[in-house]
């Protein structure tokens, strides 16, 4: 009897980076800076520099959670390491599952938003041949589907790079307005300054999609968690510079009307039209749903193979080497969440549940390293790093429920 097929590790780490960097950076930035003006004014930048020490924190603990336990279905997988509990491991691995899908279908319902403008279609067919276009891709061969999201990350980077190209010249204000872009001692500054926190928190959840695949990558004890840290610092220094220099480019205000704030900021700098930057945006879009589909498929298939999920998620088509069942699963409730239509509170609870999910991570490793302190993988962190990460997280969810009763 032939052995049943397995996933097949051919991720490098330049691929990994690559691939984080497209879970992470995603649609986020092309329309996040406007908000985040609103909210902080000149302490953007700010938000965002804390916003990253905050994130980092999570992401070291996965980093070496990715290196102590190198499989699928990570953050679920972790909890049950950690607490000893199927059944709140099950549960995050549906929490994962859920924001990640929930979140696709809102990138893709923004895609086809776009593309209706130069294709003219039903947004209900539009939408069909989008997620099935981009479930083909998913089962088709994880190297392949990569290389697919790679591309599209590139494009998204080299869309950024274009934005500092033509607006690195507003640096030269800093040395003038750098008193303007640091919280003063005024508690309504710092108050400022932590509502962007939370707000930019956001564009760099995305990190912890990574080690969903982790039974793909090539010597995954040391390129998984490295992958994981440099995806983290190269976004942190895109996203500082293109907030800075637009800042230093629009007062705020003006900058928070608009609803494409990185094409507002190329026509400032230009003068041309900005249909380059929107398009590159819509590749930006689409990149972070496949991802987001990839993610979902491998927690599915992790779960099934753990059996706290029927067993056929877990099966791995011998020629593609890609758990097919567990794609069609992903797409189908992709589809059903884009077809739904109004996605907003939805997306904003994904946040939520990612946070709660954050909290029980770091949670897990510092229970992990109290009986288990070292091991031989590539980072080993003090065992009060993760207990302040959870701390931190925690709080963020108590922020975030205290404002759903305000509302």
């Amino acid at each position: 009897m032939p052995k049943p097929a397995i996933l097949k590790r051919s991720l490098s780490l330049p691929m990994m980076v690559l691939y984080g960097l497209g879970t992470t950076i995603g649609a986020g930035i092309y329309a996040l800076i406007g908000e985040l003006a609103a909210v902080s004014g000149y302490l953007a930048p700010a938000s965002f520099l804390v916003a990253s020490l905050l994130a980092g924190l999570t992401a070291f603990s996965f980093a070496e959670l990715s290196g102590r336990y190198p499989n699928a279905a990570g953050a679920a997988l972790y909890t049950l390491k950690g607490f000893s509990s199927k059944n709140l491991s099950t549960l995050v691995g549906l929490l994962v599952i859920l924001a990640g899908l929930v979140s696709s279908a809102a990138l893709v319902n923004a895609f086809t938003g776009y593309l209706n403008q130069l294709i003219e279609l039903d947004r209900v067919v539009l939408i069909l041949l989008t997620i099935l276009l981009l479930g083909g891709f998913a089962a088709w061969g994880i190297v392949e589907s990569v290389l697919i999201t790679i591309t599209m990350t590139v494009i998204g980077i080299v869309g950024l790079a274009l934005i500092i190209f033509v607006g690195y010249e507003a640096l030269e204000k800093l040395p003038d307005m750098w008193p303007q872009l640091i919280p003063s001692s005024d508690f309504t500054s710092w108050g400022f300054l932590f509502a962007g926190t939370l707000l930019a928190f956001y564009a760099f959840i995305g990190f912890e999609d990574m080690v969903d695949v982790a039974e793909e990558v090539k010597n995954v004890r040391r390129n998984l968690p490295l992958a994981i840290l440099i995806t983290l610092i190269i976004t942190t220094v895109l996203y500082l510079l293109i907030m800075s220099i637009a800042v230093l480019s629009i007062a705020p205000k003006e900058l928070a009307q608009s609803s494409a704030p990185l094409a507002t900021l190329y026509q400032f700098h230009t003068g041309s039209d900005a249909q380059l930057i929107t398009f590159i945006g819509m590749f930006a879009i689409i990149d972070g749903a496949i991802i987001q589909i990839i993610m979902a498929s491998r927690v599915f298939y992790g779960l099934s193979r753990r059996g706290q999920l029927p067993k056929v998620l877990s099966t791995v088509h011998p020629k593609t080497q890609t758990p097919l069942y567990a794609t069609a699963v992903a797409v189908l409730l992709v589809l059903i969440f884009a077809l739904a239509g109004d996605l907003g509170s939805l997306a904003e609870t994904t946040s939520m549940l990612m946070l709660m999910v954050f909290s029980l991570v770091n949670f897990s490793l510092w229970r992990v390293k109290k009986t288990q302190p070292n091991h031989d993988g590539f980072i080993n962190l003090p065992i009060w790093m993760p207990l302040i990460a959870g701390l931190v997280s925690s709080a963020f969810v108590l922020f975030e429920l205290y404002k759903l009763l305000l509302n």
